[in-house]
């Protein structure tokens, strides 16, 4: 087992002196992190990295002209615009500065996410310590709007979680989460016959609904649901084909995927389902009855601008930017490539250090590469001799802005082999 001790430079979204044992590993000697001008104690659930961090202010969402901000902006102004109340005043209202730091009870407990569910797991998660989590969803908010006294909102922001490297994946992305509730009196208004209608039952039999609810008050919700929802989408894509796909969600029963067929393929656009009833109780609204969706802005920001890969919602690249200023958000916009420089393939293989998952070495990477030129990165072998396991990893480095040489590649790679013998791995 090998200690080594990192001094990173201080500063917003830092971390102070911090000893580590293996990436899986951190412990709370000495130690502390400082995320959006907060300073958190760590423990042995810490695993946020001074690269995650430094994204924590960037806000792509509220940054004017960003292809993010653009896709969002349309979403919202979609959804205001054509829900109203009596007085013309939105239905919807819309919030998109909320913190992303969250207690472990908002992102999971609230939701009623089981403690055994796979997106529970450290190595999904980026963790500040055993209390505190940087959100993985914009859901973890949801409970906290309803008790608020809101029928009906939007929320965006940052969310963040441990993924692979590839075009498509990225640490941090934004997501859209919307909710719309209904009274019993609301529901009544649609219903066949009012003077038998009922929003909730004592038990119902039928496994595609929640116990509570009532056929036609479901009938009702969903009907609401997905014509609002195929209107947003075709707001943003135009008429085309699409289906919905059964799913499920720990926070919605009945659950679906909306898919949309798009450029001779199906693409799934977003997720959503009608809440479940115990969210609703623990809101203290437990006489209502709600859908909810979550869609990811830069899912939908690639397909609808053909950009070809999520870096570069993060590029300071003046040839990237301009291309999305202007006037009129709902200008179609088709983002024209200005280089296709040579990729450099490196393979690295090594013994694995205790308690070591594939999503340690995807952080160590971003955190000792710059993520600017690591394009993919696949695990291509794997074997266990007696008590050791290796796995063997190919990265394409590449970068947008600039040619990347033979010998600069060389010199990252060699660079991320020491980092890897740093936490315990030996390189073979």
């Amino acid at each position: 087992k090998q200690w080594y001790q990192r001094r990173v430079r201080v500063h917003r979204g830092g971390l102070k002196l911090l000893t580590v044992h293996t990436l899986s590993q951190v412990s709370c000697r000495f130690a502390s992190v400082k995320v959006l001008d907060r300073e958190f104690v760590v423990d042995e659930e810490t695993n946020v990295t001074p690269h995650l961090l430094k994204h924590t202010e960037k806000r792509l969402h509220l940054t004017k002209h960003h292809p993010i901000q653009i896709v969002k902006q349309r979403i919202v102004e979609n959804m205001q615009a054509k829900y109203l109340w009596n007085n013309r005043s939105p239905l919807f209202s819309h919030y998109d500065n909320i913190s992303p730091i969250v207690s472990h009870d908002q992102n999971f407990d609230q939701l009623l996410v089981p403690q055994d569910h796979v997106s529970r797991r450290r190595q999904e998660n980026y963790f500040i310590n055993k209390d505190l989590m940087l959100r993985a969803h914009m859901t973890c908010h949801d409970q906290d709007m309803i008790k608020s006294g809101l029928d009906a909102f939007l929320t965006t922001g940052d969310v963040y979680r441990r993924d692979t490297i590839d075009r498509t994946h990225y640490p941090v992305f934004h997501q859209m989460d919307g909710v719309r509730l209904f009274s019993s009196w609301e529901l009544e208004e649609f219903a066949k016959d009012k003077s038998t209608f009922h929003a909730f039952t004592e038990n119902s039999c039928d496994p595609r609904l929640q116990p509570c609810h009532t056929e036609e008050a479901v009938n009702i919700v969903e009907y609401s649901l997905k014509t609002t929802l195929l209107g947003l989408v075709q707001s943003l894509f135009g008429r085309c084909k699409h289906r919905w796909v059964d799913a499920h969600f720990p926070f919605t029963h009945p659950s679906w995927e909306l898919e949309i067929y798009y450029k001779d393929d199906w693409l799934e656009v977003l997720g959503c389902g009608i809440l479940q009833q115990d969210i609703l109780r623990k809101s203290a609204v437990p006489n209502k009855i709600g859908w909810a969706f979550g869609l990811g802005l830069e899912r939908l920001a690639m397909a609808m601008y053909n950009v070809p890969d999520i870096r570069m919602f993060w590029s300071n690249d003046e040839r990237f930017l301009k291309q999305f200023r202007v006037d009129n958000i709902h200008r179609p916009i088709k983002f024209e490539p200005y280089s296709n420089f040579e990729s450099r393939i490196r393979d690295i293989a090594f013994w694995l250090p205790p308690n070591f998952e594939e999503n340690d070495f995807y952080d160590l990477v971003r955190d000792k590469v710059s993520s600017d030129v690591i394009e993919d990165i696949k695990l291509i072998d794997s074997f266990k001799k007696e008590d050791k396991s290796s796995h063997c990893y190919r990265l394409v480095y590449r970068a947008w802005d600039r040619h990347l040489s033979v010998e600069e590649a060389n010199e990252i790679h060699e660079g991320l082999a020491v980092e890897v013998t740093k936490i315990g791995g030996q390189v073979r």
